[in-house]
């Protein structure tokens, strides 16, 4: 399954945060069920930007137990919100730098009211911009004038994911970029995460879905539902 890594959050955090910030760039996905259905389209930009990821992390317990069922592949859980809010609350300090690509205004006024970090710099691209030159430039132009010892990049996948790519492949930046989808936003509680109960058991999408229905549903219901079809024809292959 696109070698995503075995490790888990606590192993996956400390990591992330050896990382120096003057560091040559790299990046971390995180592979949710929705992108799992994307990956299944070998040329996709999705693909490309997960080939080229420092890790892919398992960000779910659907695709984790589809995975052990159908294959008997076996990840980590490392949720990129749980990340997140480690990284913030253990490692990040008052003298790093963080940057945000996608974004409201309020953000970093919210990230400073309960973490210690101070130098936020946010860019908050046109809708669209991955499909213009020129916003990509801008927004690379951004990420290389506010180095940071980590990105986050925000703006949906696959137009995170290609993002990240096109950082890397710019050359002369630094730090650790990460596509996380909405962990700055559960991370000041501007979205409030499923119980602990409904995690464990793969049901936080349930809960996030009825907190954001009009968001949300054709990611679920549509844009995801196609996975337990892969799953199937895994398992098929797999016997």
């Amino acid at each position: 399954m696109i070698g995503l890594c075995p490790l888990g959050e606590a192993e996956v955090t400390p990591l992330l945060a050896a990382r120096p910030a003057g560091a040559p760039f790299e990046y971390v996905v995180t592979a949710n069920a929705q992108h799992l259905v994307l990956l299944a389209e070998p040329g996709g930009a999705l693909r490309q930007a997960y080939d080229a990821a420092w890790l892919r992390l398992n960000d779910g317990q659907i695709g984790r137990v589809l995975a052990r069922w159908a294959t008997g592949a076996r990840f980590g859980l490392a949720a990129g919100s749980d990340v997140t809010r480690r990284l913030l609350e253990q490692h990040i300090t008052a003298r790093d730098d963080l940057t945000i690509i996608g974004g409201a205004p309020g953000l970093p006024d919210a990230l400073r009211l309960r973490f210690p970090i101070r130098r936020i710099h946010l860019h908050d691209p046109p809708m669209g911009y991955i499909h213009d030159p020129e916003a990509v430039a801008t927004a690379i132009a951004f990420v290389r004038a506010h180095p940071s010892r980590f990105v986050f990049v925000t703006t949906g996948a696959p137009r995170s994911e290609a993002f990240l790519l096109r950082l890397k492949q710019a050359g002369g930046i630094t730090g650790t970029g990460l596509a996380f989808g909405s962990a700055l936003r559960f991370a000041v509680d501007e979205v409030s995460r499923a119980p602990g109960w409904m995690r464990a058991i793969g049901l936080e999408w349930l809960f996030r879905l009825g907190s954001e229905p009009r968001r949300l549903w054709r990611r679920y219901v549509i844009e995801s539902s196609p996975i337990f079809l892969l799953a199937w024809r895994a398992w098929r292959r797999a016997r």
